[in-house]
């Protein structure tokens, strides 16, 4: 039998006996989402690439396909992740990768993990696999489910295959550090942002502004000249860092919480340690404050706060939903899923 084959017995086997069920593939971001209970159901071995037309700038591979695999195999071409993936460890999938929907520093330049997902293939809570989207760009056309299911921490759907959209890796990329108010930081990015200049990162953290360009060679050193400021040396092991929360900021086990906010909003008074991402779109927060007091602050300019790392994983990870927010993903959910036996609770309680 193959995998596959596998995977939808064990989901039909469920859904006969109502059980729960845990999905899994390397369990590098079991720490996000709130805790949840069920049989463990592993994609982790259905692996592998399934077609790659590096002209066409797609590729479809199986879930369970380690990320550092994926990577290899497009860096050997010269492409790239567009929306440059967080790991958080060496057994990170590409299920897990569009499951959880994360994206890293480049995302306000090139765009979110689900602008980049063709389409997928996946397994329903009806034990029914479903084919949503396309494999190529010009074939994906009205309500596109598959990019619904990324970000839905599994509790849609298993996936089996994804098919994705790529680009080639920027020529030329350099980073520029200017010391400066986080106020400052904020504004700047912003009216970079404005112009026609090819940026891919914008980080402030301890004074400093870190500004990263890329593209052809002649733009970024154009770009780099009109914006000043100094090179970092090993850039892309900043940027690296940042992505995989090693820097010395996210180190502790004070809670850790991801501030999501208009880009042009000057940082929420709260307190604890702060580092902004996403050209000031993003805030890291570090603080053993009230849920409820960090989630009025961000709310009050427009934004929404979840709870990423540490703290109570059985409470409110998530930013609470509005009824008719809630009543949408209810019916979402009871389509997709409607034993409710994928990872259930995970996102929330009543889901």
């Amino acid at each position: 039998m193959s995998i596959e084959k596998d995977i939808l017995e064990q989901v039909r086997s469920a859904v006969t006996g109502e059980t729960p069920l845990a999905i899994q593939g390397g369990n590098s971001k079991q720490f996000y989402g709130r805790a949840t209970q069920g049989k463990p159901l592993s994609v982790n071995g259905h692996r592998g690439i399934i077609d790659y037309t590096p002209s066409e700038l797609v590729i479809s591979v199986r879930a369970g396909t380690p990320l550092t695999e994926l990577q290899s195999v497009l860096d050997r071409e010269g492409q790239m992740l567009p929306f440059e993936p967080p790991h958080f460890g060496e057994t990170a999938t590409v299920g897990g990768c569009i499951a959880c929907g994360l994206s890293g520093p480049r995302r306000p330049y090139t765009g979110a993990v689900r602008d980049f997902v063709l389409g997928v293939n996946c397994i329903n809570g009806k034990a029914e696999i479903l084919h949503l989207g396309g494999q190529v760009m010009k074939n994906v056309a009205g309500y596109d489910l598959s990019r619904t299911l990324t970000g839905s921490l599994g509790t849609l759907a298993v996936l089996l295959d994804v098919h994705l959209k790529v680009l080639p890796r920027p020529a030329l990329q350099t980073t520029l550090v200017h010391n400066c108010s986080a106020d400052s930081a904020v504004k700047n990015l912003n009216q970079w942002a404005g112009q026609p200049l090819p940026l891919s990162g914008g980080c402030y953290m301890d004074g400093k502004l870190y500004t990263r360009l890329s593209g052809m060679a002649e733009g970024v050193q154009a770009a780099a000249s009109k914006i000043g400021g100094e090179p970092l040396d090993d850039a892309e092991h900043f940027w690296e860092q940042l992505r995989e929360q090693q820097l010395p900021f996210f180190s502790g086990d004070t809670p850790l919480w991801r501030l999501s906010v208009p880009a042009a909003t000057k940082p929420p008074v709260l307190n604890g340690a702060t580092l902004l991402d996403w050209g000031g779109a993003q805030h890291w927060l570090r603080s053993d404050l009230p849920a409820d007091t960090i989630r009025n602050a961000v709310t009050a300019v427009g934004g929404h706060a979840t709870l990423f790392r540490g703290g109570d994983r059985n409470a409110a990870v998530f930013q609470p939903l509005q009824p008719a927010m809630l009543a949408l993903h209810q019916r979402l959910k009871s389509t997709m899923d409607p034993a409710g036996i994928f990872n259930p609770g995970r996102m929330y309680p009543e889901l």
